[in-house]
């Protein structure tokens, strides 16, 4: 038997436990959104999503500190943290999930190459997560991997 896509089933996971989601995504530039909108009733657990693709983006829409930006970057576990808990606030939801990384082909460094992904996760009861990832591949490639990994998260967690 076939295995239905992982937002099929993050958005069982959601129905069942009566639960909404949203996500502020980065990199991936809603990607994480348009998968789980492509199922028939995410209309039931989804709220919306924000693309902060800029730092004053992340700072005036999810609230991220400008201290965290400069002490660790737009990409970094921290900042990843503040999106995922900005998004949760800004728009109510039970779950968040959030995205920020290097997609390439430029931008890396040797502390921060290419593919490098943090994806956050804020839950009920202050639950805050964060998973650090490098992806290999091209920009698509790792946009999808970091898509897919966070909707795995999602799952890893509450299931």
């Amino acid at each position: 038997m076939e295995q239905k896509p992982l937002e099929q089933q993050v958005g069982e996971l959601l129905l069942r436990q009566g639960w909404t989601i949203c996500a502020a995504e980065s990199c991936t530039g809603g990607l994480v959104m348009h998968l789980l909108t492509n199922v028939p009733g995410s209309s039931a657990y989804v709220l919306g999503g924000v693309v902060a693709y800029s730092n004053a983006a992340k700072q005036s829409l999810l609230h991220v500190r400008q201290g965290t930006l400069i002490a660790h970057g737009a990409v970094s576990e921290q900042t990843a943290a503040e999106m995922a808990s900005g998004a949760q606030a800004l728009l109510g939801s039970d779950v968040a999930v959030s995205i920020t990384g290097i997609a390439g082909p430029g931008g890396g460094t040797a502390e921060k190459p290419v593919g490098l992904t943090y994806i956050g996760l804020a839950g009920p009861d202050g639950l805050l997560t964060v998973n650090r990832h490098i992806w290999d591949g091209d920009r698509l490639a790792v946009k999808t991997a970091s898509a897919s990994a966070a909707l795995q998260l999602v799952l890893d967690t509450f299931r």
